[in-house]
């Protein structure tokens, strides 16, 4: 460019800076709204969330009828293709998960060489950008290549699971065993023993249950990302790191972890007095969006209550029930997602620091689907923010500053 371009263009710039549009015509400032409650940032079809229903649909189809009838896969299915699937179609897809129930040999390295005591979601996150470097398709970002992309990843998390803990607890990881569904796979992987069916119907539903639920930290994370056009990879990555805190996908291992501290269903009721006491969050209660009862909550509810009863120790659902009935004591707090699942994926045998990853494993296809809905309309995603800093300060030489 020449010089005289060069400063045609800088007059140009110094008289739009300079410029005071008439008073009439300058916009008026959105409305600043903390956390971005109750601002729809986005259309879509994949779920649909009513608080004052306590109503959840994917893709048009109540969460009670899936979480009673559907298996994960078809589920996965339903929010990836948009569709419930027919025989042959659930078949196929069935056959594509089972062949990608493996980790590239570099994945194995990692995980051996991670530091003992490293989180699980720190591993899981890790390891899902680590699996972007062996995709064939990771920078094709087509509805078709994302989809196949995400059949790998719906395969592979619960592997990263199960390795990751086998190899911690000083055990060979075990190969996947194409005989068995989903769920029944995740759980053999973790023990080395196939799961008793009611196991496997319960993580199954825990599985239906978690797949999608709107425009959450995760989802939006993952949206964000996705909007500016990259990969499948970088946006789970992201999800999870959304997914990690504590306020999101950890709440199931606090609220666990609350059960083992109060420890006998005697202490509740003064355990529950003293947190209010002290104003302490008591995690597993309470939603954003659902003033009363979460809808999956009385699905996992069931669940919790047979496990307690099948592996004999009854006590952890029990306390559970009787801390609800505490805190409406003192306040209008009703059990979310993460209260029943907390004791019942204990009965599973899952460790605690794994439950958040169990809930990644399934939210994994709804991510994936709200990414490749991304792609397909996509607007890049950039919020306006409100500045409330100093004005009009001027730069003082580093000798003047005290």
């Amino acid at each position: 460019m020449s010089t005289t371009a060069v400063r045609a263009l800088n007059d140009k710039t110094d008289a739009a800076t300079t410029s005071v549009a008439p008073a009439t015509q300058v916009p008026p400032k959105p409305p600043f709204v903390k956390g971005l409650a109750g601002i729809v940032a986005v259309q879509t079809g994949i779920s649909s969330v009513d608080g004052p229903t306590s109503t959840l649909l994917y893709r048009g189809i109540n969460i009670h009828e899936l979480a009673d009838r559907a298996q994960y896969e078809e589920v996965a299915y339903l929010l990836l293709y948009g569709h419930l699937p027919n025989e042959k179609e659930l078949g196929d897809f069935r056959f594509r998960l089972i062949a990608n129930r493996w980790l590239p040999a570099p994945t194995y390295d990692l995980l051996r060489r991670l530091p003992h005591d490293t989180v699980p979601m720190e591993m899981l996150r890790t390891g899902v950008s680590l699996l972007s470097f062996y995709d064939p398709e990771i920078e094709d970002i087509s509805p078709e290549s994302t989809q196949r992309k995400a059949i790998r990843l719906i395969a592979q998390l619960p592997v990263l699971c199960a390795a990751y803990h086998r190899i911690r607890s000083g055990l060979e990881p075990i190969a996947a065993n194409p005989r068995l569904s989903h769920a029944a796979n995740t759980l053999y992987m973790l023990t080395g023993e196939e799961p008793d069916p009611d196991f496997v119907a319960a993580l199954n539903a825990y599985f239906v249950l978690l797949a999608d639920h709107g425009m959450n930290a995760s989802t939006f994370t993952a949206r964000v990302v996705a909007s500016t056009q990259a990969d499948l990879h970088s946006s789970i990555t992201a999800a999870l790191a959304a997914l990690k805190g504590p306020l999101h996908g950890g709440a199931n291992e606090a609220t666990m972890l609350t059960l083992l501290e109060i420890d006998n269903i005697d202490r509740v009721d003064s355990w529950v007095d003293e947190a209010f006491a002290h104003k302490r969050i008591i995690m597993g209660f309470g939603h954003r969006i659902y003033k009363n009862m979460d809808p999956r909550a009385r699905h996992l509810n069931f669940w919790a209550e047979r496990l307690g009863r099948k592996v004999n120790q009854p006590k952890y659902y029990e306390m559970s029930l009787k801390l609800a009935l505490s805190i409406l004591r003192h306040r209008e707090l009703y059990p979310n997602v993460d209260f029943y699942s907390a004791s019942m994926l204990y009965y599973l045998g899952i460790p605690i620091d794994l439950f958040t990853p169990m809930f990644a494993a399934s939210r994994v296809a709804g991510w994936s689907a709200h990414v490749i809905e991304q792609y397909k309309d996509n607007a890049l995603i950039r919020p306006q923010s409100e500045y409330i800093g100093p004005q009009e300060l001027h730069y003082t030489a580093l000798s003047e500053r005290s």
